[in-house]
C-alpha cells in the first residue's frame, strides 16, 4: 500500500525540534555536550520522527533498514578517525608534530609578527588537527608576544584563529575535515583537495590583510620564542629526518592511494620514528629504565589506542603535547553514529525527501542551493551554538539535494566547513566562541574582524557558487 507524502511542516516538525533540544542542551552542558548528550538529543530526535514514520504506515523494520544503510555507509569515516587518533598519537610520540611546531617557531619575526602569527598557529594546527589546542597552547604565547610588542590584542588573536581554522580545516587529523566528507558522502582527501580552492585564495588575502597591518604598527620590542624551542627541544630528539613520514604520506595522497592505507602507513612509520628518535621517550612514557621489545610495546600501543601525555618544563606545551589515540575520537565516532539513526528515520518516513523536493523548488541554480545550505550552517551556529552540529544537521538535510542537482558531495562537504566550521568562532554563545574568547582572554567582539579567514570563507564560497567556479558534477573525475 502506498504511503501518503509527508507535508513539508510535518516533515520540518522532528528537525525543529532537534533544534530546540540541541539549542537547550549546549546552554545547560556548554562544552560537555559533545560528550554525549548531544549524541542522545540526536536520537530522541530520531524517535520523534520514527513516531511520525509510525503514523505515517511506516514499519520498524524499514527504518532500522534505512538505519543500517546510513551507518554502512560511513564505515569508512569511522575507521578513518580511529587511523586519525593513531596516527596523531605515534606521530607525537615520535616527535613529528613537536618538530612541526619547533618549525614554525623560528619563523616568527618582530617585522612580520602578524603574518607570523598566522603561520604559525597553521603549521600547528595542521600538525594536530585542532584549533582549540593551538590557541590554548601556541595561541597564549603569541597573546603575550603581542602584547610585549604593543599591539592591539584583538589583532594578534584574529591572526591566531586565523590561522587556528585554516589548519584545523585543511588537516587530515582534524575531526570537523572529517565529519564533513563522512555527512556529504564524499571522500576525505577529495574533500580536502576540493577545499583548496577556496581556502587558498582566503589564506593568501589573510596573510595580506595582516603584513598591511604588520607594517602599520611599529615597535621596538622583540620576538622571544626561544622558551618554548628549549623545551621542545629538551624532552625530544628534534631533526629534519622526522619530516620523512608527512612528506611520505603526503606523496601517498598525491597518487591517490586509498586514505585508509594512508593514515595506516603513517601511523606505523610514526611508531617506527619514535623507536628511531626518541628512546628515552619510550622508556621515561612506560616506566622502565630498560628500553627493551615490553618498553616499545607499552609506549606505542599506548600512544595508538589510548592515551600520552608527554610533561615538558612548560605548561603551555603540556596540554598540545597530549593525545587521546584512537579512544579519543569515540565523542565524534558516535556523533556520527547518533546523526546517521536520526539521518536514516528522516529518510525512512519520506522527511528527507519532502525537505529536499521543497528546497529544490524554491533553490532553482546551483547558488542557491549552496546559499541555502550557508545559511543552514550559519544558522545552526547560532541557535545550537555547535559546530559539529552546525555540519551534521544540513548535511543531513540537503545530501539528496546536491545529489538530485547533479553535484557532486564535495561541494556539499565544502560548503559545510566554509560555512560551518569556520564561523562558530565568530559566535560569542556558541561553543567555539567561547571557548577561543575564555582560553585567549580576548572578546570575540575584539578578534572579530581580524579574524579575516573565518568572515572571508563563507564569503569565498558564495562567490565561487554564484560565478560557477569549480562546481564539480557527479559525472566529473
Amino acid at each position: 500500500m502506498k504511503k501518503p507524502q509527508l507535508s513539508l511542516s510535518v516533515a520540518l516538525l522532528p528537525l525543529i525540534i532537534l533544534v530546540v533540544l540541541l539549542t537547550y542542551n549546549v546552554t545547560v552542558f556548554g562544552d560537555d555536550a559533545l560528550s554525549g548528550s548531544n549524541q542522545f538529543i540526536l536520537l530522541l530526535g530520531g524517535g520523534v520522527a520514527g513516531l511520525l514514520g509510525h503514523r505515517n504506515k511506516v514499519t520498524y523494520g524499514e527504518m532500522l533498514q534505512k538505519v543500517g544503510e546510513n551507518l554502512q555507509s560511513v564505515t569508512g569515516p569511522i575507521l578513518i578517525l580511529l587511523l586519525v587518533g593513531a596516527l596523531t598519537g605515534t606521530w607525537l610520540l615520535s616527535g613529528i608534530i613537536p618538530a612541526m611546531i619547533d618549525f614554525g617557531l623560528q619563523i616568527a619575526n618582530p617585522r612580520f609578527f602578524l603574518p607570523a602569527c598566522v603561520l604559525i598557529s597553521a603549521l600547528v594546527s595542521l600538525a594536530t588537527g585542532s584549533s582549540w589546542s593551538t590557541s590554548a597552547t601556541i595561541g597564549i604565547a603569541l597573546i603575550g608576544i603581542g602584547k610585549a610588542l604593543d599591539l592591539p590584542v584583538g589583532m594578534v588573536a584574529g591572526a591566531v584563529i586565523s590561522g587556528a581554522y585554516f589548519g584545523d580545516k585543511l588537516s587530515p587529523l582534524s575531526d570537523t575535515t572529517n565529519l564533513a566528507p563522512a555527512m556529504a558522502g564524499s571522500e576525505l582527501f577529495a574533500h580536502i583537495r576540493y577545499m583548496l580552492y577556496t581556502t587558498l585564495p582566503c589564506i593568501v588575502i589573510t596573510l595580506l590583510l595582516f603584513i598591511v597591518l604588520g607594517w602599520s604598527f611599529s615597535s621596538s620590542g622583540e620576538v622571544n620564542t626561544s622558551f618554548l624551542s628549549e623545551s621542545i627541544r629538551k624532552k625530544f630528539n628534534i631533526t629534519p629526518w622526522l619530516f620523512l613520514v608527512p612528506l611520505i604520506v603526503i606523496i601517498m595522497i598525491i597518487k591517490k592511494t586509498p586514505s585508509l592505507l594512508a593514515l595506516f602507513v603513517g601511523t606505523l612509520l610514526g611508531g617506527l620514528f619514535a623507536l628511531i628518535f626518541q628512546p628515552q621517550l619510550l622508556m621515561d612514557l612506560s616506566g622502565s629504565s630498560v628500553l627493551n621489545f615490553k618498553t616499545i610495546y607499552i609506549s606505542i600501543f599506548n600512544a595508538i589506542t589510548v592515551d600520552t601525555q608527554i610533561e615538558t618544563n612548560d605548561p603551555l606545551l603540556n596540554e598540545l603535547f597530549s593525545s587521546g589515540g584512537m579512544q579519543g575520537m569515540l565523542g565524534t565516532v558516535w556523533l556520527i553514529i547518533c546523526a546517521m539513526v536520526f539521518g536514516g528515520v528522516m529518510d525512512a518516513i519520506g522527511a528527507l525527501q519532502a525537505i529536499s523536493n521543497a528546497f529544490l523548488k524554491w533553490a532553482q541554480t546551483n547558488f542557491q542551493l549552496i546559499a541555502g545550505t550557508a545559511a543552514t550552517s550559519l544558522t545552526v551556529n547560532l541557535t545550537a551554538s555547535d559546530q559539529y552540529l552546525a555540519i551534521v544537521v544540513p548535511g543531513k538535510m540537503f545530501a539528496k539535494a546536491y545529489r538530485d542537482r547533479n553535484l557532486a558531495p564535495e561541494n556539499l562537504s565544502r560548503t559545510l566547513e566554509d560555512a560551518g566550521t569556520v564561523t562558530s568562532v565568530l559566535v560569542p554563545w556558541n561553543t567555539c566562541g567561547a571557548y577561543q574568547s575564555g582560553v585567549l582572554g580576548v572578546g570575540v567582539a575584539e578578534y572579530f574582524f581580524y579574524a579575516f579567514f573565518n568572515w572571508l570563507s563563507p564569503l569565498m564560497t558564495l562567490s565561487y557558487a554564484y560565478f560557477k567556479i569549480k562546481i564539480k558534477n557527479l559525472n566529473t573525475d
